[in-house]
């Protein structure tokens, strides 16, 4: 029965989700055979994503083999951290703690280089006042960086060979895969560029779970050089319990290093879990740290609603993701593009509309707002009147264009009307596109 059970939590997840990372996804869609799970192109999705130091504490739980470390909040905190993890000739490594890829050739706005270096206990105090409290830049943080509010204090482990690991969860095969190669340390992508015989590929059984054998390929195509197999293969079986028993959506190990001492780590590690196992992982969900997120996203998430922020000028609010994204589409039709992605529900309350308009109009971007509703459980009149009393809160600046479409329509476009309000109303989803992109370049010219 746990056996079943897990399967059947893997394949409610493989469903239920886009697959979140774009490097092991890439190498999957490299070989049409395995058929990842890829998401649209630039379409975010939700997912909690944890910090290094997060991921590292949670893999010892389940007897993973990581590197020691200490997390500092203040450059005396990183100090006194080295000094118990320093090596004998006195260094440490010292780590930004921030969710996006790319740290160690990242900029601070403050011109300081780097979010990840080598350094000696001498030398820890002022490389940490230099990143906590810093904004660092990134390829994968955008212009506008994120903020370093801590730093992981690292032994320096003493690495004699580089390899890849990760599990993600395949649509095709209907379980976890595990994609590793014996070369690591770099990205996947050009891993895969470089050494494509050298990329292992390995579908599990979600029924069965990962086998002794299956374990033992792996650690054998991996060609250790220094670890002892059996206690390799031991870290496989433990690192896929762990996908299995938090939910993961993703778990990425590069590197995955040997020791010169014949042990098999992981050294850096990207974990990310699925936000509707929320209930059941209230621990892991615990650590999100919404300092790391768009201001947005947080908000909509304490109102119950689906946002996701694009890079558009065109405010959607739509009931309905299928819907949400047909209307995104035909925005880009007619010449725009959407600000973001909107989901209200089924069942969205008067306030959860005004909540929702608030996050519409805190986007700078946002040159006009077009709200979409196909009224089946969710009544037009709810929404019709959450429309109105939030037009009133927020002071609406920019033009707002409503079609609504379903159940109580008549009393939603009533009491649209006698709002007194300057809503320009549209007949169908077509209509509606069309004026609200001609309502933005009206008001951007």
């Amino acid at each position: 029965m746990a056996a079943r059970r897990s399967a059947i939590r893997v394949a409610s997840r493989i469903f239920s989700s886009l697959e979140s990372s774009v490097a092991p996804a890439a190498i999957l869609g490299q070989h049409a055979t395995m058929g990842a799970v890829l998401s649209p192109p630039n379409q975010p999705v939700r997912r909690l994503n944890v910090h290094e130091y997060q991921g590292a504490a949670l893999m010892g739980k389940f007897g993973v083999n990581v590197p020691k470390g200490i997390v500092a909040s203040t450059p005396e905190e990183a100090a006194a951290a080295a000094k118990q993890l320093a090596s004998p000739s006195g260094q440490v490594v010292i780590k930004s703690q921030v969710l996006a890829g790319g740290r160690g050739l990242g900029t601070f706005k403050n011109g300081f280089k780097g979010g990840v270096h080598v350094t000696t206990v001498d030398s820890i105090q002022d490389y940490a006042s230099k990143m906590l409290g810093q904004i660092l830049v990134t390829k994968q943080t955008g212009p506008e960086g994120k903020p370093v509010n801590k730093v992981l204090i690292a032994e320096m482990l003493k690495v004699a060979n580089e390899m890849y690991f990760a599990i993600l969860l395949d649509r095709v095969s209907a379980g976890p895969m595990i994609i590793a190669c014996g070369k690591g340390g770099t990205s996947i992508e050009d891993l895969a560029e470089k050494y494509p015989d050298m990329i292992i590929k390995m579908p599990i059984d979600v029924f069965r779970g990962i086998t002794d054998e299956q374990a033992r390929q792996v650690v054998e195509k991996l060609d250790l050089k220094f670890s002892d197999k059996d206690s390799a293969a031991e870290q496989i079986k433990r690192l896929y319990k762990m996908f299995v028993s938090t939910d993961c959506t993703m778990l990425e190990i590069n590197p995955l290093a040997e020791t010169a001492d014949g042990k098999m780590v992981a050294a850096d590690a990207k974990l990310n879990f699925d936000d509707n196992a929320a209930y059941r992982q209230k621990d892991i969900f615990a650590l999100r740290d919404e300092s790391q997120e768009d201001p947005r996203e947080v908000a909509a998430s304490k109102a119950d609603l689906n946002y996701i922020g694009l890079t558009g000028e065109i405010g959607c609010m739509v009931n309905g993701a299928g819907l949400a994204m047909a209307t995104m589409d035909i925005i880009q039709l007619h010449g725009s593009s959407p600000a973001n992605f909107l989901d209200v529900g089924g069942n969205a309350s008067e306030d959860q509309v005004i909540q929702a308009f608030k996050i519409l109009t805190s986007d700078d971007k946002v040159k006009a707002i077009l709200v979409n509703i196909f009224g089946g459980i969710m009544r037009c009149d709810v929404i019709a009147s959450g429309i109105v009393n939030a037009a009133k809160q927020v002071s609406l600046k920019v033009p707002l264009v409503v079609r609504l479409e379903g159940t109580n329509v008549d009393i939603g476009k009533r009491i649209l009307q006698e709002s007194g309000l300057p809503i320009i109303t549209a007949d169908d989803l077509d209509d509606g596109a069309k004026k609200a992109v001609e309502a933005a370049k009206r008001a951007t010219a």
